[in-house]
């Protein structure tokens, strides 16, 4: 039987993933956060070290958990592997984030890793349907928050939209759910509307779950919202008691729907 690696990015993800069961702790010295906590170091240039480094130490299943940034590949640091797959994955950036993901998905299963996902290892911090703090939230500024994202979702733009009173306050773009409720606290303060996070259509639930914690409550807050409504089966939830917890004390209306 083979062993599992975590392929560890930022964020509270992989320590929760970690407390699932044993698992190798795999970081990229020259990703945002360093290779601090690490079992294992890796470089993004030197992808065939860490295939074989990831076999010597018998691992056959993967979970990446995590956020990463794109980084940008020194050519001179680049092993013999990772030149040969510059070109896939440079192909695969311009297409965006889920093409991109998909891609790393795809050359880690050609060399025998099984990937699983966060929500696989850890189903009991996945939201399911149903209330799951506080009280009703306004229906009719979800709807239009779900529609904007349905619309802009075979984009590959976001995963999270802000409405108040029929108005979209916001879009998540490249920069995070963070950026995008600091955003609507310094342009619509007071709003009272809420917040719609989901998964975008066909997205890689393994490598790429959308995600909330108790900051992300607080920034609500902050940005005068009033609830949160997240896709049913499809969002982590990175904390569930501290989330109910900060969800009680900022007053914040937590729901989950397919």
């Amino acid at each position: 039987m083979g062993r599992r690696a975590i392929i560890a990015g930022t964020g509270a993800l992989p320590g929760l993933v970690a407390a699932a069961g044993p698992a190798m702790v795999v970081r990229f010295a020259d990703a945002p956060g360093g290779a601090e906590g690490a079992d294992l170091v890796a470089r993004f240039g030197q992808l065939g070290a860490l295939f074989a480094d990831l076999k010597a130490h018998g691992i056959d299943e993967l979970c990446l958990a995590g956020a990463m940034q794109r980084v940008a590949f020194d050519q001179a640091q680049l092993d013999g592997e990772t030149r040969a797959l510059l070109p896939r994955l440079a192909a695969a950036m311009g297409q965006g984030d889920d093409a991109l993901l998909r891609s790393i998905v795809a050359i880690f299963e050609e060399r025998g890793f099984r990937i699983r996902g966060a929500h696989e290892l850890r189903p009991d911090l996945v939201a399911r349907a149903g209330e799951l703090s506080g009280g009703a939230i306004a229906t009719g500024d979800t709807a239009r928050a779900r529609a904007v994202l349905a619309a802009i979702g075979p984009l590959d733009v976001g995963q999270a939209c802000v409405a108040a009173q029929g108005q979209i306050l916001g879009i998540e773009t490249l920069q995070g759910t963070d950026a995008l409720l600091r955003f609507v606290a310094d342009t619509m303060p007071g709003s009272g509307g809420v917040l719609v996070k989901r998964a975008k259509p066909g997205q890689d639930l393994r490598v790429d779950m959308p995600a909330i914690g108790p900051d992300t409550i607080t920034l609500c807050a902050q940005a005068g919202l009033k609830g949160i409504e997240l896709q049913a089966d499809h969002v982590l939830l990175l904390g569930p008691e501290a989330i109910h917890a900060t969800c009680q004390h900022h007053a914040i209306n937590l729901w989950a729907v397919p």
